[in-house]
């Protein structure tokens, strides 16, 4: 009699499940962020809406969202710099859990060079008492996106006709706050590209295969082989992780630009600064994105005085995480 009574609820479990809305089952979901005052961003979502038969879904917090297989799609009114806790605030009005987050977006730079980049974020250099200047949580950095070594291949492979664009990874950089894997895809970098409509549909279409929205695997699934690498130095295009991840075998977590490595040295050398914090919380997060991976740093050594580049190789020794050198990586 209890075994029946047991079998009872749980068949009458299963019904009621079946019988919920599917926004409100407790699935694992990619989502889409889409910042509405942003036209690099939602040229972007309008070419994947037009890839594949999207449902449109109750509004979220009052905001559009869309479903199609297991990605969602999510519009803000505006930007998403500023807009922490996306992943916890969707798992609240629909009892879905984020895996990952795509940010399509608008990059900006000084330069004005046309440019197709891909990024994780975080603002880990930025001192606990501070305000991060673009969004985020101070001395911190959600877990980078597996996805970004194989989308950088996919992006290298099907962007060789934008002769007008430059491709790159950037380093890590601006908010917002969320502690799911993330990664944004950018259209720059000034208002004359951010509009283009083949760009947008180059990067749509990376998200679209990436995903596995096309019926295929996906790119970029974490399968706990090759080596996971945090890359230390140079400036804000990666060069160095640009070349890395353009091998198979090669997963890329964060990026710190020198600039996201500020040390200081006081006149009887003791040094500090916010560079060990951004190693640090850099290297818990990429775990949490590649669990039981093989992680390695790769380190710019021009980039940094010897007694930098020391203190560097104390610290990774004290974290047991190698640090080798390119052809080390590559075999």
């Amino acid at each position: 009699m209890v075994r029946c009574a047991y079998d009872c609820e749980m068949l009458q479990a299963c019904e009621q499940f079946l019988q919920m809305p599917q926004t409100r089952r407790t699935v694992m979901v990619s989502l889409i962020l889409v910042s509405g005052g942003d036209i690099a961003s939602t040229n972007q979502a309008d070419e994947l809406l037009k890839m594949c038969d999207w449902q449109r879904l109750e509004p979220v917090e009052g905001l559009d969202a869309y479903s199609y297989k297991h990605a969602r799609m999510w519009w803000m009114k505006d930007g998403c710099l500023w807009e922490d806790d996306l992943d916890k605030r969707w798992t609240e009005a629909t009892g879905e859990i984020p895996s990952e987050i795509i940010f399509p977006s608008r990059h900006s730079a000084a330069s004005g060079n046309a440019s197709l980049t891909l990024h994780p974020i975080g603002t880990m250099q930025v001192p606990e008492q501070d305000v991060p200047e673009y969004g985020g949580k101070a001395a911190d950095c959600p877990p980078p996106n597996p996805r970004l070594a194989s989308w950088w291949r996919e992006l290298n492979r099907v962007g060789t006709g934008m002769n007008e664009f430059d491709l790159s990874l950037e380093t890590t950089h601006h908010g917002p706050w969320i502690e799911t894997p993330s990664l944004f895809i950018e259209i720059g970098s000034t208002s004359e590209t951010w509009g283009h409509e083949g760009a947008a549909k180059l990067l749509a279409g990376i998200i679209y295969r990436g995903l596995g929205l096309d019926g295929g695997k996906g790119l970029g699934n974490w399968n706990g082989e090759g080596k996971v690498v945090v890359t230390l130095g140079g400036g804000h295009y990666a060069p160095r992780a640009n070349m890395l991840g353009m091998h198979e075998h090669v997963w890329i977590g964060h990026m710190l630009a020198t600039y996201a490595l500020p040390f200081s040295k006081d006149e009887d050398g003791k040094i500090s600064g916010m560079w060990e914090n951004s190693i640090r919380k850099a290297i818990a997060s990429t775990k949490t994105a590649y669990p039981g991976g093989d992680l390695v740093c790769s380190m710019d050594k021009k980039a940094f005085k010897g007694w930098q580049r020391q203190a560097i190789r104390d610290l990774l020794a004290e974290l047991e995480v190698p640090l080798l050198k390119s052809a080390e990586i590559i075999g």
